[in-house]
């Protein structure tokens, strides 16, 4: 037993029924267009910029724990009060690289249009 696609004296060949199947198609393709993001949405934008962005942000945190133990160790040194100066200037780089990670994840989503200025911008 075969199957066929259309029968000679079916729906498919009744003039009207083809009029409505072309309007009905071309409604679906106009709301499709309509919904449809444009090509560009679906690509990321700037190619590794998520990553790079991701990679400056890390590399920003762990500079200032770094910079911190290097103080806090060159204090150690110079007043001989191990390990009390590395602690403390490593407590201060690790605050230094979490309010320099804030500062760029809040940066990156300050709408350009925004009528608010951040009070530590100052001219």
């Amino acid at each position: 037993m075969a199957v066929h696609d259309e029968e000679p004296d079916g729906p498919s060949q009744d003039p009207e029924f083809l009029a409505r199947r072309a309007r009905l198609n071309e409604r679906l393709d106009a709301a499709r267009a309509r919904q449809a993001p444009p090509p560009s949405a679906l690509q990321p934008k700037g190619g590794l910029s998520g990553m790079a962005a991701g990679l400056k942000i890390a590399s920003e945190f762990i500079a200032g724990i770094v910079v911190g133990a290097l103080i806090g160790y060159g204090i150690d040194v110079a007043f001989d009060t191990r390990p009390f100066g590395l602690i403390v200037f490593l407590l201060f780089g690790f605050a230094a690289g979490v309010t320099n990670v804030v500062r760029s994840v809040s940066k990156d989503k300050k709408s350009p249009d925004s009528s608010q200025q951040d009070p530590l911008d100052r001219p």
